[in-house]
């Protein structure tokens, strides 16, 4: 319930390192911590969200830099960043130079790279196998790579899809569950275990084509399939495509659920990074929208909220879930914290003092409202 009321912290920075947009962020899931940032000019941070200052206002410091004096520095745009979902020693990047590199975070050395024929898009470590440590990647050649941690080599091509893979994300429910989205129109499910891997292509017709439907083949959206998260229980998943529309699908059987989000503008040649609230209730949608966050209530539908602060498009967002946090990254080079606006009053306060709350959506009063005013 927190989130509703989510504005711009003024009483944080993050630290301004890029010189060029910033296209991903990821939080490790450790400790909720350390964060890292990929930029479109090659750089990666990792900075320390915590607050060592103990005052109030504070400034996220930058823990290191591979920058562009580093050796192994990638040579162009890095798509996706991620920690090593167990262990901060160790994190993931990739980039338009055809590479994904696995960093030692001690000695911010390259301790494995993976080359690929094509732009790299997107890639993914499972957040719950304990059988695997395969890397699905999402490349301009058609075929969706898994490259397996353990052994430095691609074990795996899942071949299907008929253009760019723009994003991929394993299942946080089942270890051996991969969904991929591509310029084909087209999401798979994949189960990685089996000879011919393909378990479902969604439908966002749920089977019902029109006779006059000339299409043969099911398809997810009326354009590319740039934007693919699943939710925090794994049950579901969302996607966007440039049709300027966002689906939610049923993770087990594939249907559409016809939540209908409205126009979700969309144009990114490559993919888009967006994200799921954990632990709210409702839970929440975060959408790159222009140089705003547009927040969708998660099954409803309804647009809550856009989040304004940035100057430019906003190209990723990340929730953290301990606290309840939304960072952002944008192509004007700024990293922008987002908190719950502490307005209400303590809890024991809240029935004599419900006059501040009228500036809320008044489909959310009695999410805010304790059960002395209920009564």
């Amino acid at each position: 319930r927190r989130v509703l009321s989510l504005e711009l912290n003024k009483d944080r920075d993050v630290e301004r390192i890029h010189g060029s947009g910033v296209n991903t962020l990821n939080i490790e899931p450790v400790e909720g911590r350390y964060m890292l940032s990929g930029g479109s000019d090659g750089v990666i941070v990792l900075y320390d969200l915590a607050n060592c200052s103990r005052k109030p206002y504070y400034t996220c410091k930058t823990v290191c830099t591979v920058g562009k004096s580093h050796p192994d520095v990638h040579k162009f745009s890095v798509e996706t960043v991620q920690w090593y979902p167990h262990d901060t020693g160790i994190f993931t990047s990739s980039s338009f130079d055809k590479t994904l590199k696995i960093w030692d975070t001690n000695t911010l050395q390259v301790a494995d790279v993976f080359h690929f024929e094509g732009t790299v898009y997107s890639h993914h470590m499972s957040p719950v196998a304990t059988k695997h440590c395969l890397i699905a990647v999402g490349t301009k050649s058609h075929k969706v790579q898994l490259c397996d941690l353990k052994s430095g080599s691609c074990s795996h091509i899942l071949p299907g899809h008929r253009g760019e893979v723009l994003a991929v994300s394993w299942s946080p429910r089942h270890e051996y569950i991969l969904a991929t989205a591509s310029a084909d129109s087209r999401v798979k499910l994949w189960d990685v275990r089996r000879a011919s891997s393909c378990l479902i292509t969604v439908d966002q017709h749920n089977g019902e084509k029109s006779k006059a439907s000339s299409e043969t083949a099911n398809t997810a959206h009326n354009g590319r399939v740039n934007g693919l998260c699943f939710t925090a229980d794994g049950l579901h998943f969302l996607t966007t495509g440039t049709d300027d529309r966002m689906r939610l699908w049923n993770s087990s059987s594939g249907e559409n659920t016809l939540v209908n989000y409205g126009k979700v503008c969309n144009d990114s040649k490559k993919g888009l990074k967006f994200t799921v609230s954990d632990g709210c209730s409702p839970d929440f949608v975060f959408v790159p929208y222009d140089s705003t966050i547009a927040v969708y209530t998660l099954y409803a539908g309804e647009l809550i909220t856009m989040l304004r602060g940035h100057y430019s498009d906003v190209d990723c967002c990340i929730f953290q879930s301990n606290f309840q946090e939304l960072y952002s990254g944008s192509k004007d080079c700024n990293i922008l914290a987002w908190i719950p606006a502490m307005r209400e009053p303590a809890p024991d306060e809240d029935s004599e003092k419900s006059g501040p709350q009228t500036h809320l959506n008044p489909a959310f009063q009695d999410a805010w409202s304790s059960s002395d005013e209920e009564g």
